[in-house]
């Protein structure tokens, strides 16, 4: 489910405009020396979402404060 998530978040940051408006567009992992994600992408309107990572699950949330709690 993430990997899906994140690839929707990908698709939708590279074909955003870039400054010079050209036609062609460089994968996101190119552009950016670091990735960022905005988190209503990765959330999709929930308050949870599961992330998978070296074998363990964990669960990250969005609190009522608006900030973000990851737990195994």
């Amino acid at each position: 489910m993430i990997n899906s998530v994140l690839n929707k978040a990908k698709t939708s940051m590279a074909n955003e405009t870039n400054g010079d408006h050209s036609t062609t567009r460089q994968p996101l992992c190119e552009k950016e020396l670091e990735k960022r994600y905005q988190s209503r992408s990765l959330f999709c309107g929930k308050q949870e979402i599961i992330i998978e990572h070296a074998g363990y699950s964990y669960r990250l949330r969005i609190t009522r404060q608006n900030k973000l709690i990851l737990t195994k």
